[in-house]
């Protein structure tokens, strides 16, 4: 049994845990409403950029010249995964559930013997993955110094991507992150931007469009900005799952931390009654026999 003092210190340690994640929860609260906010603005944007294009799209006579950003490189050879996860811990299950999600797609591609590329943005997604699929990470990116996010950090991964597909380094790019729903609920998601693939668009685009000038020309503009705006909504909706899955982790470690102090301080009771219960039996006993 631990001694009066070792429970005496073990509440106090666990007191300053309980005021560290009570803080915690409370900072990660107040960016939520934040990030929640800037998720919700960004999905219609996004949305109706793809279907623009996929509207775009669909005027195409020359569908063989057709842009390739759009129609693909007609093979499925190679993919480029972009796993996207934070680069801060203590945020429960929100980055081994998209990399969860994402070493699913990993074994799917394996299997039918393609070739995988990974490039992680997120120091956490890179610490898991690179055990495994070290061999298959070509790059590395960290946004550790931007306290939000923003389109110039999803503009520089775009370009990345843009630059490698034009190098011919793939056929096929997907993403994956985490869409917020509430701060108890952040589904994974995998969308394939190129070519850009109508399924992951939530919206049917069954408005109709004149262009001025002609299609080709719009969407040779229009595709590399596409590609930065949907990393960039991902950055949104993870920024917004990260901060909701903080806030319901660090709220359970509080709790927890709340019924711990109760068990020691019941242990710590037990014992000092103990403690005082002999020295009076001892008292006693010493009396007695004189």
């Amino acid at each position: 049994m631990a001694s009066l003092d070792d429970l005496k210190k073990r509440i106090a340690s666990v007191k300053s845990t309980q005021k560290i994640t009570k803080a915690m929860k409370m900072v990660a609260a107040a960016k939520l409403r934040k990030a929640q906010e800037s998720a919700e603005k960004g999905r219609p944007y996004s949305e109706k950029m793809n279907n623009v294009i996929l509207n775009l799209s669909s005027g195409i006579s020359d569908k063989e010249n057709a842009p390739k950003l759009l129609a693909g490189t007609g093979q499925d050879k190679v993919h480029l995964c972009v796993v996207m996860t934070s680069d801060r811990g203590l945020c429960g299950g929100f980055n081994s559930n998209i990399i969860k999600k994402a070493k699913s797609y990993f074994s799917k591609i394996l299997d039918e013997n393609k070739e995988l590329k990974i490039i992680t943005v997120g120091s956490k997604g890179n610490d898991q993955l690179k055990r495994i699929y070290g061999d298959k990470i070509i790059e590395n990116i960290s946004f550790k110094e931007s306290k939000n996010a923003n389109y110039f950090d999803a503009d520089k991964v775009g370009k990345i991507i843009i630059e490698k597909f034009e190098a011919g380094e793939f056929d096929v790019c997907t993403i994956f992150y985490n869409k917020f729903k509430n701060v108890i609920t952040q589904i994974p998601q995998a969308q394939q931007i190129i070519p850009l693939n109508d399924e992951g668009s939530e919206n049917s685009s069954d408005e109709s469009y004149e262009f001025e000038p002609d299609e080709d020309e719009i969407l040779s503009n229009l595709l590399p900005k596409n590609i930065s705006t949907q990393i960039f909504k991902a950055m949104l909706e993870n920024s917004a799952s990260e901060q909701g899955s903080r806030m319901s982790a660090m709220d359970n470690a509080t709790r927890n931390a709340g019924e711990m102090v109760d068990k020691l301080t019941i242990e710590y009771n037990r014992s000092r009654q103990a403690a005082i219960t002999k020295e009076l039996i001892e008292i006693i006993s010493g009396a007695e026999s004189l």
